[in-house]
Order: structure tokens, then sequence, then C-alpha cells
């Protein structure tokens, strides 16, 4: 089956008012400079709300475990992004999204996943319920009927290395994560993004793969650290923070309870090496190499840097 290749029906994108380093967000603005119409799907009306829709997209407000608000949102659509932040309800709204998609007529479902269920089974998990529900989104998926293509990215370099780590960074010279001394290949939300705006572009060669994303390198944290120095121009050193107290410093900032246990895990596992992982899958599909470290901390060195007093 070749699907149109006009650009008539919008492209229902989920979570697309997002924060830091928001796949949802970029996605959005891609596929609305490669011409196509864009849905956004946004759980409040906002200042983030009002600008979505001065890039031109049209601008739905809705919950994806509302049945109501996804009628609204697919009904006219033919292709969709689907991508949740961490949540206990993530299954409830994939199942439900995927549902109103197949009652629609919805010919490419892609799905945001992670790459961690690439080493899951129905005989092996993780202790991180955010980790079983990604598997079991998946196996729902396989089982809807639906078209769909399956994006896994491994860590991104928004959470872990600038939402959690720039105050340390910033304040004490320390890139403070609870990592271990294994290697990781943190990945931008950015090049996730052009990746999966690329399949919603021409989705047909893509229905049925799945796609392991990974960064530009494999390497250690000491290794970032110097990397975070050579970027900033002065000593940035690794701390490997005890797991108990970096937890512990989430809880005092609020993190709730589910996402906490999340990143508990993916700590655990980066100590394992389980994130020593790297494919030319990106590459594959945009002809571009990931962000690398350097570059992307180039990018936010403001937020890396301390103020200087004024005068």
């Amino acid at each position: 089956m070749t699907m149109k290749s006009t650009h008539d029906s919008p492209i229902l994108v989920t979570g697309a008012a997002g924060d830091l380093g928001a796949i949802g967000r970029n996605l959005t603005a891609m596929l609305l400079a490669k011409g196509h119409k864009v849905r956004a799907l946004v759980r409040r009306e906002d200042e983030r709300a009002e600008g979505l829709r001065q890039l031109g997209a049209e601008v739905v407000q809705g919950d994806l475990t509302d049945l109501a608000s996804m009628h609204r949102a697919i009904e006219g659509c033919r292709r969709i992004y689907f991508g949740m932040s961490v949540s206990a309800a993530y299954l409830e709204a994939t199942v439900n999204t995927a549902a109103v998609a197949r009652h629609h007529g919805v010919e490419a479902f892609v799905n945001m996943s992670q790459m961690t269920v690439t080493q899951m089974s129905i005989t092996e998990t993780t202790p991180s319920p955010q980790h079983k529900l990604h598997w079991l989104a998946e196996q729902a998926l396989a089982w809807s009927g639906l078209s769909v293509v399956t994006v896994r990215p491994t860590v991104f370099i928004e959470g872990f290395f600038l939402r959690l780590a720039a105050a340390g960074v910033r304040d004490s010279d320390e890139l403070a994560l609870p990592l271990g001394n294994s290697k990781t290949s943190p990945i931008s939300a950015v090049d996730v993004a052009r990746a999966v705006s690329t399949i919603l572009n021409d989705p047909t060669p893509h229905i049925g793969h799945v796609y392991n994303l990974t960064g530009f390198e494999s390497a250690d944290l000491d290794y970032y650290a110097r990397v975070f120095s050579e970027a900033l121009g002065r000593t940035i050193r690794y701390h490997n923070v005890p797991l108990s107290s970096w937890t512990d410093t989430l809880r005092e900032f609020g993190v709730p309870t589910h996402l906490v246990n999340h990143l508990a895990v993916m700590a655990e596992l980066h100590a394992q090496g389980r994130y020593d992982r790297m494919t030319d899958d990106l590459f594959k599909l945009t002809g571009k190499m990931s962000t690398s470290m350097y570059d992307f901390v180039k990018l936010h060195a403001a937020e890396f840097t301390r103020s200087e007093p004024t005068a």
C-alpha cells in the first residue's frame, strides 16, 4: 500500500508543547517546515500552546487518557506521532490513543519507546515500572493492527546531562550524576525529532521497523567531564554521586515517585554498562550524525555558567 504523498491531512503530534528537550515541539516545527499540516495536542492552553499556533500548527487541547479528547485530536489525521512523558498512566494513554487511531483509519503510527525495551522480553524486565509500561505498550501496538513504526532512543542528553546536571556544573564545576564508571551514548531530543520527521514525511518504507537511536559516541563520565571542560573553558570533574542521596534530592524537589523510581533504575543500568550501545540508525534515517556532547554543551553554555554579579 502506498500512502498519499499530499499534505492535505494534518499529522497529529502528541506532547507538542513539552518542555526542555521536547521531541514533540521540535517535531512540530520540522514537519511544518516540510510543508505538512500539523495538529498539535497539548494538555493545557498556555504560552507554549500559543507559540505552536504562531509556528502554524493547529492546536488541540486534550488528555491522552480521555476518549473524547483523542477523537477530537485524531479525526481527520492519517499519521500520528505518539510520545508521552514518564507517567504511571502511560499504558492507558497508549491503548486509548491506539484504539481511537484504529477507529479513524490512521495509516501510520510512530511510537516513541525506549531502547531498554530492546533488552526486555516476556521473561526479562527491569525494576522500573516505566520500562515495563513501554514494553507492554509495544505489545499492545503489535496486537492493534495499526501500521506502527517504533523508535527507541537511548538516554537523552537534555535529561541527565542538562536538566539534572546543570546546577552542579554551574555552581560546583562538577558533573554530578550517579551513573557509575561505565560508558553511555546519550542522544539529543532534537536528533530524535529529526528522525521521526523523516519517518512521518514518508512512512511507507518504515512500517513495521524498529529504530534504535544512539548518540555521537559512547564514553564514560570522566570522558564527558573532559568534554565539558573543553567546551566551557574551565575544569569540570565527574562526581559519581551515591544513588540514594541523589534520589533523596529529587524527592525533596518534588519529583513524582514514579519518575524517581524510573530515573534510579536508569542510573543503575548505566552503572551496569547497559547504555554502552551504538547504532547507525539515525544516520541511515537522516543522513546526519548525532549531535556531539561538545556541540551540545557549547549550545547550552549559558546554562552551565555562573552569572557574573552586576556592578
